[in-house]
């Protein structure tokens, strides 16, 4: 056995959070962990059961005491046989177990995404669910949290695979009428029921693929752009929607120079909320830099916010823009002039229209979000296979010039692609991209 092998090794690493912490959690995988429980504890140990114990290292000092549970393979996260080693969270005590667990050999730090490699690798869950499991890990809002915890129990999976199932039984249908079309149980033309079937499916997919847009939002976050002329008061507004100074507010035209973003939760949904340079003709090299990188953030934006102080209003022209754009009035404290063209005033002094402004933002970010209850595609991988399945769907159905022999491999090729979605076709050179994106000990 050569336990340099990367699938042979016993791996280890800290699992839990940050140290110094209560409790540290030391996770090790493989087929040496029987002998890193002799070697540390000292004594077997029963599976699935809470031990307490001493932890020793190699000359018999006590390292620490506390609980050990022991996972014996298959029926563990990874597979393998597993063991979990809760210690005090202390920098020099985690450090010193982490040293004995070096020195044993055939034992090694695991990689990020490690052990949820090896729960892949040894068929304990496919891709859809482990990318769930690294956005839960990730999530931040609450939002965020239920749409993960959806793709990690596996919706995604059984869609896929009832679609890739569909596919197999309507490719088995054309290679039945292509080898069997002599016989009385075989329908003639029955291919003609399978392209009626393929419009079915192939609006399905669509339908799915246009729901990942809302999901794509709701784990990368939303962008509002607050534009303006100078001194509009948009650093005000980016700081009492931050709650803390994030922007220096003066009367000075043109402090913001470049681009101040903050992280917003919206009724738990991400939004990313950014403070631009003042837009105003300038001999300022620096600054146009800055009023030009603020027509580029608008540009991607999914919301403008546009600033005007209703008492003194300048022009601003935000160029073109596929978002959705709000004039906002400030300075409403010093004199509120009655423009129809404001959908809200507000004043950051006596906070007057701060709170509907605040509402009509939830409400855009619900909108655009939506209640996700059914499953979505959730990363752009998953999006650029399922066009590449409907783009084999439509050839196929499409193509009545050709033979069926033809048209029945784009079935194939787009079970195929469906496939590559989950893992069960062979997805070798994407495996590095996924796992790395994993924490160390996950």
């Amino acid at each position: 056995m050569d336990d340099s092998n990367a699938h042979l090794a016993t791996i280890f690493a800290l699992s839990s959070g940050r140290l110094p912490a209560g409790v540290a959690v030391i996770r090790v995988s493989g087929q040496k962990v029987r002998f890193v429980i002799e070697t540390i504890i000292g004594e077997e140990l029963a599976a699935r059961c809470v031990h307490y114990k001493s932890f020793r290292s190699r000359n018999g000092e006590i390292i620490d005491r506390g609980l050990v549970l022991f996972f014996k393979g298959p029926n563990s996260f990874t597979g393998e046989d597993c063991l979990e080693l809760h210690l005090h969270g202390g920098v020099a005590v985690v450090e010193c177990m982490l040293q004995e667990l070096s020195a044993i050999p055939g034992c090694r730090m695991a990689e990020p995404g490690e052990f949820t490699r090896r729960a892949f690798a040894n068929g304990k869950m496919d891709l859809t669910i482990a990318e769930g499991i690294a956005d839960l890990i990730s999530s931040e809002t609450e939002a965020q949290r239920r749409l993960a915890m959806q793709v990690a129990s596996g919706a995604q999976r059984e869609l896929y695979t009832n679609w890739r199932q569909r596919l197999i039984q309507l490719r088995a249908y054309i290679e039945a009428e292509l080898d069997f079309a002599d016989e009385s149980d075989v329908p003639g033309s029955i291919s003609d029921q399978v392209w009626q079937a393929l419009d079915e499916m192939i609006r399905d997919i669509q339908q799915h693929i246009a729901s990942g847009k809302r999901a794509a939002m709701l784990r990368d976050g939303l962008n509002i752009v607050i534009v303006g002329a100078p001194n509009a008061g948009k650093s005000s507004l980016l700081n009492c929607l931050a709650g803390r100074d994030v922007a220096i507010i003066s009367d000075e035209a043109g402090t913001t120079r470049d681009l101040l973003e903050v992280k917003l939760n919206l009724d738990g949904i991400p939004v990313y909320l950014t403070d631009t340079a003042g837009l105003r003709e300038t001999d300022s090299k620096v600054e146009r830099i800055g009023i030009e990188r603020a027509l580029e953030r608008v540009a991607d934006a999914d919301l403008v916010l546009l600033l005007e102080d209703m008492n003194n209003p300048l022009p601003a022209s935000v160029g073109e823009s596929r978002a959705e754009i709000w004039f906002v009035g400030t300075k409403a404290d010093l004199g509120e002039r009655h423009n129809p063209k404001y959908n809200y005033r507000i004043s950051i002094k006596t906070g007057e229209g701060l709170d509907a402004l605040l509402r009509a933002l939830e409400d855009f970010a619900r909108s655009k979000v939506g209640e996700i209850s059914d499953a979505v595609p959730t990363r752009q991988r998953h999006i650029n296979l399922l066009n590449e399945t409907v783009d084999e769907l439509i050839t196929a159905r499409d193509s009545i010039d050709l033979p069926l022999e033809l048209r029945a491999e784009n079935l194939r090729l787009a079970s195929q692609a469906l496939g590559r979605i989950t893992g069960d076709v062979d997805v070798e050179e994407i495996l590095d991209v996924i796992f790395s994106q994993f924490c160390i000990g996950k």
